[in-house]
């Protein structure tokens, strides 16, 4: 699975990450479950006291490199994981398999088939999230807040970048972005996302500079 990875930022910055060489990523019987252990391994080593857990001081996404390099040896090594997707549903254009979504456990993980000309509404995650796409190609555009004093949810478009069966997306809690299947064939992602309030997911309406919770 050779592609490229990339972190999107607050403030709506794609920039390339060093991805790890493919022939370092082989391993023989790599598991879901071991994917989900190992994941979870990586976030337990950031609580180092219990302190930072009742502060709730944690920062996840210093984990992104180690999650993202997880992520990527998943896809590579499990055909299970490659063949576990439902056709674009045929009003929406849209259709979720849920892999894991366990109460208690933080994690939620997917997988996202899109037709083709699919596009999502513009949204941030509100945690951190990690999309590998599988097959076809997905556009994301890329936007920031503008901190408007009299409109707080008014965003300006920053970019966009066009990801290729092979390519991995992380991004932070507040970044913010729309996506849109491109080509001729339905677009498949893997997705993982951590724990998130509803409370810091919303949808964001360009034209009258609002945002609700999604």
């Amino acid at each position: 699975m050779k592609g490229q990875d990339w972190l999107v930022t607050d403030d709506g910055k794609c920039q390339p990450c060093e991805s790890v060489r493919p022939w370092e990523l082989i391993r023989d019987n790599y598991r879901f479950y071991r994917f989900l252990t190992e994941v979870e391994d990586v976030l337990n080593q950031l609580i180092t006291n219990e302190e930072d857990v009742l502060n709730q001081a944690i920062d996840e996404t210093i984990c992104l490199p180690a999650i993202r390099k997880l992520v990527r040896q998943l896809v590579l090594n499990s055909y299970w994981v490659q063949t576990q997707y439902l056709k674009p549903d045929p009003e929406t254009g849209v259709s979720v398999m849920i892999l894991y979504d366990e109460i208690g456990y933080p994690l939620t993980v997917q997988t996202v088939t899109l037709s083709p000309g699919s596009v999502s509404p513009i949204h941030n995650h509100g945690t951190w999230g990690i999309v590998a796409v599988m097959k076809g190609q997905e556009k994301n555009t890329f936007w920031r807040r503008t901190n408007h004093p009299d409109f707080p949810a008014k965003i300006d478009r920053v970019g966009e970048k066009i990801l290729n069966q092979g390519d991995i997306i992380s991004f932070t809690p507040d970044a913010i972005h729309s996506i849109e299947a491109v080509g001729d064939e339905p677009t498949i992602t893997f997705n993982i996302y951590g724990e998130a309030s509803m409370s810091k997911r919303f949808e964001f309406d360009l034209v009258k500079a609002t945002a609700k919770n999604y």
